[in-house]
């Protein structure tokens, strides 16, 4: 199967047959921009095979599971694009690129809004007038899913357990942060909400900010609808505190005594520990806590300093598996009854289960 991940600054194309990787090519993509004979080529290199997977960002209410791409189906997703207005024009046209290099290739849809799909109502609902609500579709729709869905499962299978009654709070901690309560393998509620910048702190993005707060900045000053966004996505986060939106350098100017790095590196950690919290609580109780995405795979500095926080709920981390983590690896100290595992990234992983699953 070809695995295609529009991502923010890149396109990576990935070949696998079941779980195992044959071959992969990352192209430029900054923006919006999808060059087509460039994904032609690459398409052609990679070889023939037997299926695409897409990810798509926004499945909006309608795509609550993966989808085999008919024109109906595109007509339905070229609708959402104002929901994802930055990453769903991209993947639709990596679509068409790659729809045209393998015009025979049956295609499917793989969607990161769709394991949040099954959260209750109160955690999908927003306090808005019903009107507002029934008109424009508001609710919390949630991201990273098929990151979620991977690590939520990938847990049960290294702790030999079935899923069910399994509490998993997934933390996919990259660039874009969030995390999931994952009860019985089922999302049940997570961080992000209508779009992917509720939630964390994260590298340029603002997370959860007063509502009241971004109002009166409109009333008030010369700023703008539109430069009000560009900063919330793009100026915000770890860049707007610390100078940086690359972790490591936070954490290594925090160490060095940079006081804005180290307000920064405080306020990701708050978030992440309350963050955490409020996922345990929605399934009252939590028996996994996964590490995962690139700062949650390669950061013992915030797995310590997040589980530190998190002792009450029976979080302990064993601090010299901590510090040479590499791959998936347990962390869990001695008795503690809350386990702790970091779990590589795989959502090319559950885009090709997602697919056999469809086309069969």
């Amino acid at each position: 199967m070809l695995v295609v991940n529009a991502g923010s600054s890149s396109l990576k194309l990935s070949v696998l047959d079941h779980d195992r990787l044959c071959g992969a090519q990352e192209l430029p993509a900054p923006g919006a921009a999808i060059d087509p004979e460039q994904v032609a080529a690459a398409v052609r290199d990679l070889g023939p095979v037997d299926a695409v997977g897409h990810r798509i960002v926004h499945g909006g209410e309608r795509y609550v599971e993966p989808v085999r791409i008919c024109d109906d189906v595109l007509a339905g997703l070229r609708g959402l694009c104002d929901l994802a207005p930055l990453h769903q024009a991209k993947s639709l046209k990596a679509l068409a690129a790659v729809s045209d290099a393998r015009p025979d290739c049956p295609a499917v849809a793989c969607f990161d809004t769709a394991f949040h799909a099954t959260i209750s109502r109160g955690a999908a609902t927003y306090a808005l007038p019903r009107a507002w609500r029934e008109r424009w579709g508001l609710r919390r729709f949630g991201f990273h899913g098929l990151s979620h869905a991977y690590a939520s499962r990938r847990a049960a299978e290294l702790l030999d357990c079935a899923p069910d009654g399994l509490r998993v709070v997934t933390c996919h901690l990259g660039a874009g942060a969030s995390l999931a309560a994952v009860k019985s393998g089922r999302s049940v509620d997570t961080t992000m909400g209508f779009t992917p910048l509720e939630g964390l702190a994260m590298a340029t993005r603002s997370g959860s900010v007063d509502p009241g707060l971004l109002l009166w900045l409109l009333e008030r000053t010369e700023l703008g609808e539109q430069q009000m966004a560009y900063a919330l996505e793009h100026e915000s986060g770890m860049l707007a505190l610390a100078g940086s939106a690359d972790m490591r350098d936070v954490i290594a100017a925090a160490a060095d005594g940079d006081p804005n790095a180290e307000l920064a590196h405080e306020v990701y950690v708050h978030r992440l520990r309350a963050g955490i919290a409020a996922m345990a609580a929605a399934m009252d109780g939590v028996d996994v806590v996964v590490w995962t995405g690139g700062v949650g795979e390669h950061s013992p500095t915030i797995r310590a300093a997040a589980a530190e926080g998190l002792s009450f709920l029976g979080l302990r981390i064993d601090d010299e598996r901590n510090r040479g983590a590499t791959g998936d690896v347990d962390l869990t100290a001695g008795d503690a009854p809350v386990r702790a595992l970091v779990l590589t990234a795989r959502e090319d992983l559950e885009i090709v289960r997602q697919v056999a699953k469809v086309l069969s």
